[in-house]
């Protein structure tokens, strides 16, 4: 089992949800955090918890990883140290609105691709080189069981949950004479803010997505990372697709 303690984590989106989880289960086994987010009062707020409950080093930083002059800014300023990264969870993401094709809100797409895809992307093109160089290293990218089957009104989602699987493929690929690991672990149903937020706020809309199952929670999820990050140095997981007992597929859910 590999050792987690002093290991540096980047986590993106790390203010909610599987974020958050994962922030709290590396800082119980000794990792340093640092943690972005667009909601800096949030990853203050958890940093220094997290700091005082557990004795390890946090940096929080406001970042919208949809602007790469930003991602850039961020890595230039970092001190030293926080720029030497051991793992990057690439966990920023979101879904905007269920609607056909022909219906649907083009700005909710671009926010969709922008996040999830783009992102990713930035995050990985300016953090990856300094684990290229040291030769170690090891990227989570957060992908969707959506990103392997689409369903309906969930087009261009799914689109970004295809591409995630297709860049941590790519990636794997890039990277497979250095060291690196490379894991997607993909999610199926899981309770957090991503139904709120595809729903604009409408929480009544929100909760109906879970009516008459037990979904994930992030801790599941969180679990599920942490079993990918501590295996041996040989070992590369990288794939893991995790879903509630009652889902077995995007399109196949059975409801008490």
């Amino acid at each position: 089992m590999t050792d987690l303690k002093g290991k540096i984590v980047l986590i993106t989106g790390a203010s909610s949800g599987i974020g958050k989880a994962c922030a709290i289960e590396f800082a119980k086994l000794g990792a340093n955090l640092l943690l972005v987010a667009r909601r800096i009062e949030k990853i203050i707020k958890l940093s220094d918890e997290l700091t005082k409950e557990h004795k390890i080093k946090t940096k929080a930083v406001q970042l919208d990883v949809r602007n790469y002059d930003d991602v850039k800014n961020l890595y230039n300023k970092l001190e030293n140290y926080w720029k030497n990264v051991d793992i990057i969870l690439n966990n920023a993401g979101l879904a905007r609105g269920l609607s056909k094709i022909y219906e649907g809100d083009t700005e909710h797409w671009e926010e969709m691709i922008d996040t999830n895809v783009k992102g990713l992307l930035y995050i990985t093109r300016t953090f990856l080189p300094q684990m290229v160089e040291k030769m170690k290293g090891h990227i989570i990218n957060i992908g969707s069981t959506a990103g392997h089957e689409t369903y309906a009104f969930g087009n261009v989602y799914s689109a970004t949950k295809f591409a995630v699987k297709a860049l941590s493929q790519s990636i794997r690929l890039d990277v497979l004479d250095k060291g690196i690991k490379v894991t997607s672990v993909d999610p199926g149903m899981v309770i957090t803010e991503f139904s709120k937020v595809r729903f604009s706020g409408d929480d009544a809309r929100a909760n109906k997505v879970y009516d008459g199952i037990e979904p994930l929670s992030a801790k599941d999820v969180a679990d599920v990372i942490i079993f990918a990050v501590t295996r041996p140095k040989n070992v590369n997981i990288n794939q893991i697709i995790v879903t509630p007992i009652q889902q077995a597929s995007s399109t196949q859910v059975y409801r008490k």
